[in-house]
């Protein structure tokens, strides 16, 4: 089945961007997740396509690493920037600009990491963001998209849905059926991958629910997807790897909480995947301590 879209490299190159941004190298995870995104708004679908397959095409351009590029190391950052400014604001020739030209910056900011041998994860999508949304707000009249006004159905219950609501909140999306999508995608390329990510939702979830956030919110996913990206990153078969998820995510759902009830980063579009970045920077440095102390 992997072998489909060998035949068309790039393509191949573009879905396995896709698939990364849940760490997955696999095309038909990310086929899952397109599916799931356009399911949700042709507009951050398109623009998850679009900005994939530039950043895809700056790293050939710019002749970064042939394996890099095959694994889909520089479509990830930059399709989470299209999708976040497709979801954000109205889709003006303005933002369809900066969906290519962040997209672009996201590609080489991830190469500058990359070069270092360091772990940047959404790192670039993060910044680029920051600044994109920041400007955006405060120096144009560019209006929201009319899916930040959309409504969903409210619950009193912290459940599996509401954890599969965190797989969607990933990629900006809020439908049950696109967070569906997202967890197969990512079963598909690593169920205990998969099954961490849902425990790590949901007790990012039950964690935001004792703290006294929104209900709504909690329900929705807000407080689960980078929970979500912390499990599936320290995902494995053994048990050790079990207590080094519920360390990240313990420390996601914590960092999550603190930013969203300051109000640290609302004049920059909100958190995004900055949580799960910082926590999994924190549990990889106690994990290195740790194991330096048993050596």
């Amino acid at each position: 089945m992997k072998k489909v879209f060998e035949k068309v490299p790039f393509v191949d190159q573009v879905l396995k961007g896709v698939g990364q941004i849940m760490l997955q190298e696999n095309s038909w995870t990310g086929v899952l997740f397109l599916i799931g995104i356009f399911l949700g708004s042709w507009q951050c679908g398109l623009a998850a396509v679009v900005a994939g397959a530039s950043g895809t095409l700056t790293a050939k351009f710019l002749k970064y690493d042939q394996k890099e590029i095959n694994a889909g190391m520089y479509g990830f950052s930059a399709s989470l920037v299209g999708v976040a400014l497709a979801f954000l604001f109205q889709a003006t020739v303005l933002i369809w600009v900066l969906i290519i030209v962040g997209s672009v910056l996201a590609a080489i900011f991830q190469n500058f990491f990359i070069a270092r041998k360091l772990r940047a994860f959404s790192f670039p999508f993060i910044v680029i963001s920051w600044v994109f949304v920041y400007s955006l707000q405060h120096y144009t009249q560019i209006p929201p998209s009319d899916l930040m006004s959309v409504k969903f159905e409210d619950s009193k219950f912290i459940d599996v849905f509401t954890a599969i609501q965190g797989f969607g909140e990933v990629i900006f999306q809020g439908s049950p059926l696109s967070g569906f999508l997202f967890f197969l995608g990512v079963f598909i390329g690593s169920p205990v991958a998969a099954l961490y990510g849902l425990a790590g939702s949901l007790l990012s979830a039950y964690i935001s629910q004792l703290n006294g956030e929104a209900l709504e919110h909690v329900h929705m996913g807000l407080f689960g997807f980078n929970a979500v990206l912390s499990a599936i990153f320290f995902s494995g078969h053994k048990k050790i790897d079990g207590l080094w998820v519920l360390i990240a995510v313990v420390i996601t759902a914590v960092l999550n909480d603190l930013i969203v009830d300051y109000k640290i980063l609302d004049a920059f579009g909100g958190v995004f995947t900055f949580p799960f970045v910082a926590a999994t920077w924190l549990t990889l440095l106690l994990k290195k301590v740790v194991l330096k102390k048993s050596v």
